[in-house]
């Protein structure tokens, strides 16, 4: 059996990071987490530090503005999955630059390596986003085409939603809001609504609503499979593709309640997008790319630029959305 792949991970200590992290470190891989010497002092981190090291991560000392740190870093692995948030999503032109200082992220006959830029959401390339999203999206789209052109080998990981993110909430807006304003630790809400239910646009295109741990899993496999390098990896289970219509009456069905529905029309959501401030107008753009635009699932994966996840490793057991939903009730 040939030698895993030495793994580092900027930006571990975020959201969607510690997931891959754990992931790392559980199937195996050497796995480094690039952190910031302020990082390791704060009490606000100290539980998610030591879990690395109780995992036996790695911590590497450094910084998206250090190059050298970068570039030091970098030496010591094989793979960089970047899960840098999106105030950083323009900064990863610096993790490229120290991957071509470093030199070492290339296909070798022996060995496939990569660099996975901060993606983990909607494929960027095929989206029809207004406002925030459409900002935020373009950014990524600059990263992979900066990626491109320097040679590197990639695997855009397109996770779409985070399970564990929407479903409590089921994008209601002040419920989302809250989740934002608390920096991610003291969520708006403890589950979907059990009165009423605001739905954006008619509620019929399908969304992929997918566990952070499974993410975490799925990106971890991609890393040394031949099959995913210079591909778009995206995880699309069945089991996990909900319209909003489909995924109340699911609900419904486990609380035995009927909601009262207000939907709203496209017309008043792109109104709300230009009216509100942030984070609500990032939520509302969101929503319109994703349950309005159907961005996730309006397209078919192509060969040519793209696998899915649960075909290529069937031995993964992920969570499904019903089994999500049973603890939320």
């Amino acid at each position: 059996m040939s030698e895993k792949s030495k793994i580092l991970i900027i930006g571990g200590t975020g959201y969607i990071g510690k997931f891959i992290v754990a992931a790392s470190a559980k199937s195996g891989h050497p796995t480094f987490a690039l952190v910031r010497e302020s990082t390791v002092s704060d009490p606000s981190k100290s539980e998610i530090i030591g879990s690395f090291k109780s995992s036996g991560v790695n911590l590497v000392y450094g910084d998206l503005n250090d190059h050298e740190s970068l570039v030091k870093a970098i030496k010591q692995v094989d793979v960089v999955i970047s899960t840098v948030g999106r105030l950083q999503f323009s900064d990863q032109v610096k993790i490229i630059a120290a991957i071509k200082e470093a030199g070492n992220v290339k296909v070798e006959l022996s060995k496939l390596t990569r660099f996975f830029p901060s993606e983990f959401g909607n494929d960027v390339d095929r989206v029809h986003a207004v406002g925030p999203a459409k900002i935020a999206f373009g950014i990524k789209a600059q990263i992979r085409r900066a990626i491109e052109a320097e040679g590197i080998p990639y695997t855009y990981v397109c996770s779409n939603l985070f399970a564990g993110f929407f479903l409590p909430r089921l994008s209601q807006s002040d419920a989302t809001a809250a989740f934002f304003v608390s920096k991610l630790s003291q969520p708006g809400a403890t589950g979907p609504p059990r009165d009423k239910v605001i739905i954006p646009g008619d509620g019929n295109p399908k969304a992929v609503f997918n566990k952070e741990e499974d993410i975490g899993t799925y990106t971890i496999k991609a890393v040394d499979d031949p099959s995913t390098l210079n591909k778009n990896l995206y995880i699309r289970p069945p089991k996990n593709t909900y319209s909003y219509n489909e995924i109340i009456s699911l609900w419904e069905k486990k609380i035995g309640k009927t909601l009262e529905k207000i939907y709203v029309p496209e017309e008043q959501v792109l109104k709300d997008i230009q009216e509100a401030s942030f984070p609500l107008n990032a939520i509302f753009s969101i929503d319109h790319s994703v349950f309005i635009k159907g961005d996730q699932t309006n397209f078919e994966v192509e060969p040519s630029f793209g696998v899915e996840a649960t075909e290529l490793y069937p031995d993964v057991k992920f969570t499904t959305v019903d089994e999500l939903l049973d603890h939320l009730v």
